[in-house]
């Protein structure tokens, strides 16, 4: 069976909704947004136990990341981005959920062909790009003695 582009277009069209581009920015800016309110409050929580700004710094993206490992372990954070769309790419959640989908959805195939293997195959691009990133920019600081 042989169909064209045009056929095969209108059947796509056919079986795709339109989505509700509005509802949907207004659903990601909305979840996006109290993702960031909860980050801050972790932040409030942290400086009134008495944390200094470096503790704090390191404990509430750590906070964010387990939390968002354990809803995506458990499949919580699927159904929130189902709703929220890009509000949940928010880049701390959006990575802790990149790494562990793959972890899960390849755990069948064991524990170093499967889980270890396939965890970083989407967040490893952006963890070499980011070590990359970060080397060049230490060297340009060091050698224009800007810090």
């Amino acid at each position: 069976m042989s169909i064209s582009k045009d056929e095969y277009s209108k059947m796509a069209d056919k079986a795709s909704p339109d989505s509700p581009i509005i509802l949907n920015c207004v659903k990601a800016f909305i979840i996006g947004g109290l993702i960031c309110t909860f980050g801050q409050l972790l932040n409030t929580i942290f400086s009134n136990a008495g944390l200094n700004e470096k503790e704090i710094k390191i404990a509430t993206p750590c906070v964010v990341i387990i939390i968002t490992a354990i809803l995506t372990g458990i499949g919580v954070f699927d159904k929130i981005a189902r709703h929220a769309g890009a509000g949940t790419i928010v880049p701390i959640t959006g990575f802790a959920n990149s790494v562990v989908s793959p972890a899960l959805e390849f755990k069948h195939e064991g524990m170093v062909l499967g889980t270890a293997a396939q965890m970083f195959s989407i967040a490893g691009p952006v963890i070499v790009y980011g070590v990359g990133s970060s080397v060049l920019y230490g060297i340009i600081i060091y050698v224009f003695h800007l810090y």
